[in-house]
């Protein structure tokens, strides 16, 4: 079986992440260590205990998310002998999940990817003003429809101005989420009940990400990322915003500054790593939100998550 690791993204973290793990293997507690030292804050602790609100804070989820993925990764590693280069073929992430990706295949050290994370985080919040923007999910939407609904609803028919709306993710399954300024957002809701979509539906975010209005995060990160020690991955990562294999670290670091203002294109990520032979994907971290998607996307694959003491035993028997 060809083998895909798979990194979770926004809205996987989880009060309570980590915690069994830190108690069962020194690996994964070294690893909460040296991201709280990281970031001069007990950023293990908030992942343990909470409060949720503090932990779905988009400056602190994404470092969280990225360090219990690459907990589990250190853990395979030290506990099970497993060598990612030498038994994954490729590797890919949900977003902020694409820099747990490059993590886990050695583009990037934890600390980098830490720091990378948290002023990704900051800048995504501070890109656009409290209020004035907002993401929706479309269900039972498919990607060119919702293209086509996004840009009908761009302008304002009262003052004939345009706004941004823009798809954000494309999940695969039906699932599309859309982002933009809030009017545009609404209009494109009402365009998705007009068209018979069969839910639309704003989502409990902070901030409007992947689309044009967090050009400001994405100049941020272009002079993060500059200055960055990045490595050529031992595993190709498929990158979001192409939905192609990527290991030049010039390339990469363009692919996820793209990334910030760019689509998600996850089905299309999944569909190809699946037609590049991976026939078992493994999502590596909090929760199963890519595994569940990946049981509509390539339903004849072995999909499973691996996030707790038990999954970790379970998946090194397996091999």
């Amino acid at each position: 079986m060809a083998l895909a690791f798979t990194f979770p993204g926004q809205g996987s973290q989880a009060p309570g992440m980590g915690r069994d793990l830190a108690a069962a293997f020194p690996a994964a507690r070294e690893l909460f260590e040296e991201v709280d030292e990281t970031l001069k804050q007990k950023l293990s602790k908030l992942m343990f205990e909470g409060p949720p609100e503090d932990l779905t804070l988009t400056a602190n989820a994404q470092p969280a998310l990225m360090a219990m993925s690459l907990a589990v990764i250190r853990v395979l590693e030290k506990e099970g002998n497993f060598a990612l280069k030498d038994r994954v073929a490729l590797v890919a992430g949900h977003s902020l999940g694409e820099y747990a990706a490059l993590a886990a295949a050695g583009t990037f050290d934890v600390p980098t990817a830490a720091r990378l994370l948290r002023l990704r985080g900051e800048a995504m919040q501070k890109a656009t003003p409290p209020g004035t923007g907002a993401m929706a999910a479309l269900l039972g939407a498919e990607f060119d429809q919702a293209r086509e609904i996004c840009a009908a609803a761009a302008t304002d028919p009262e003052t004939g101005k345009r706004e941004v709306v823009e798809v954000a993710n494309d999940n695969g399954g039906g699932q599309i989420v859309i982002s933009g300024h809030v009017a545009a957002v609404d209009r494109a809701i009402e365009k998705a009940k007009e068209a018979g979509v069969k839910r639309a539906m704003k989502l409990p975010v902070s901030a409007p990400f992947h689309c044009a209005l967090m050009a400001p995060a994405a100049e941020a990160m272009a002079e993060a990322l500059e200055r960055a020690t990045m490595h050529i991955p031992a595993v190709a990562v498929v990158a979001n915003v192409s939905a192609a294999k990527a290991t030049d670290p010039a390339e990469i670091r363009e692919l996820l500054v793209r990334q910030v203002t760019g689509t998600v294109r996850w089905r299309e990520s999944v569909l190809a790593m699946a037609a590049m032979g991976c026939d078992r994907f493994v999502e590596v971290g909090s929760g199963k939100v890519l595994t569940g998607l990946m049981k509509r996307l390539a339903p004849e694959a072995k999909a499973e998550a691996v996030g707790t003491p038990a999954d970790i035993e379970s998946f090194l028997k397996s091999l």
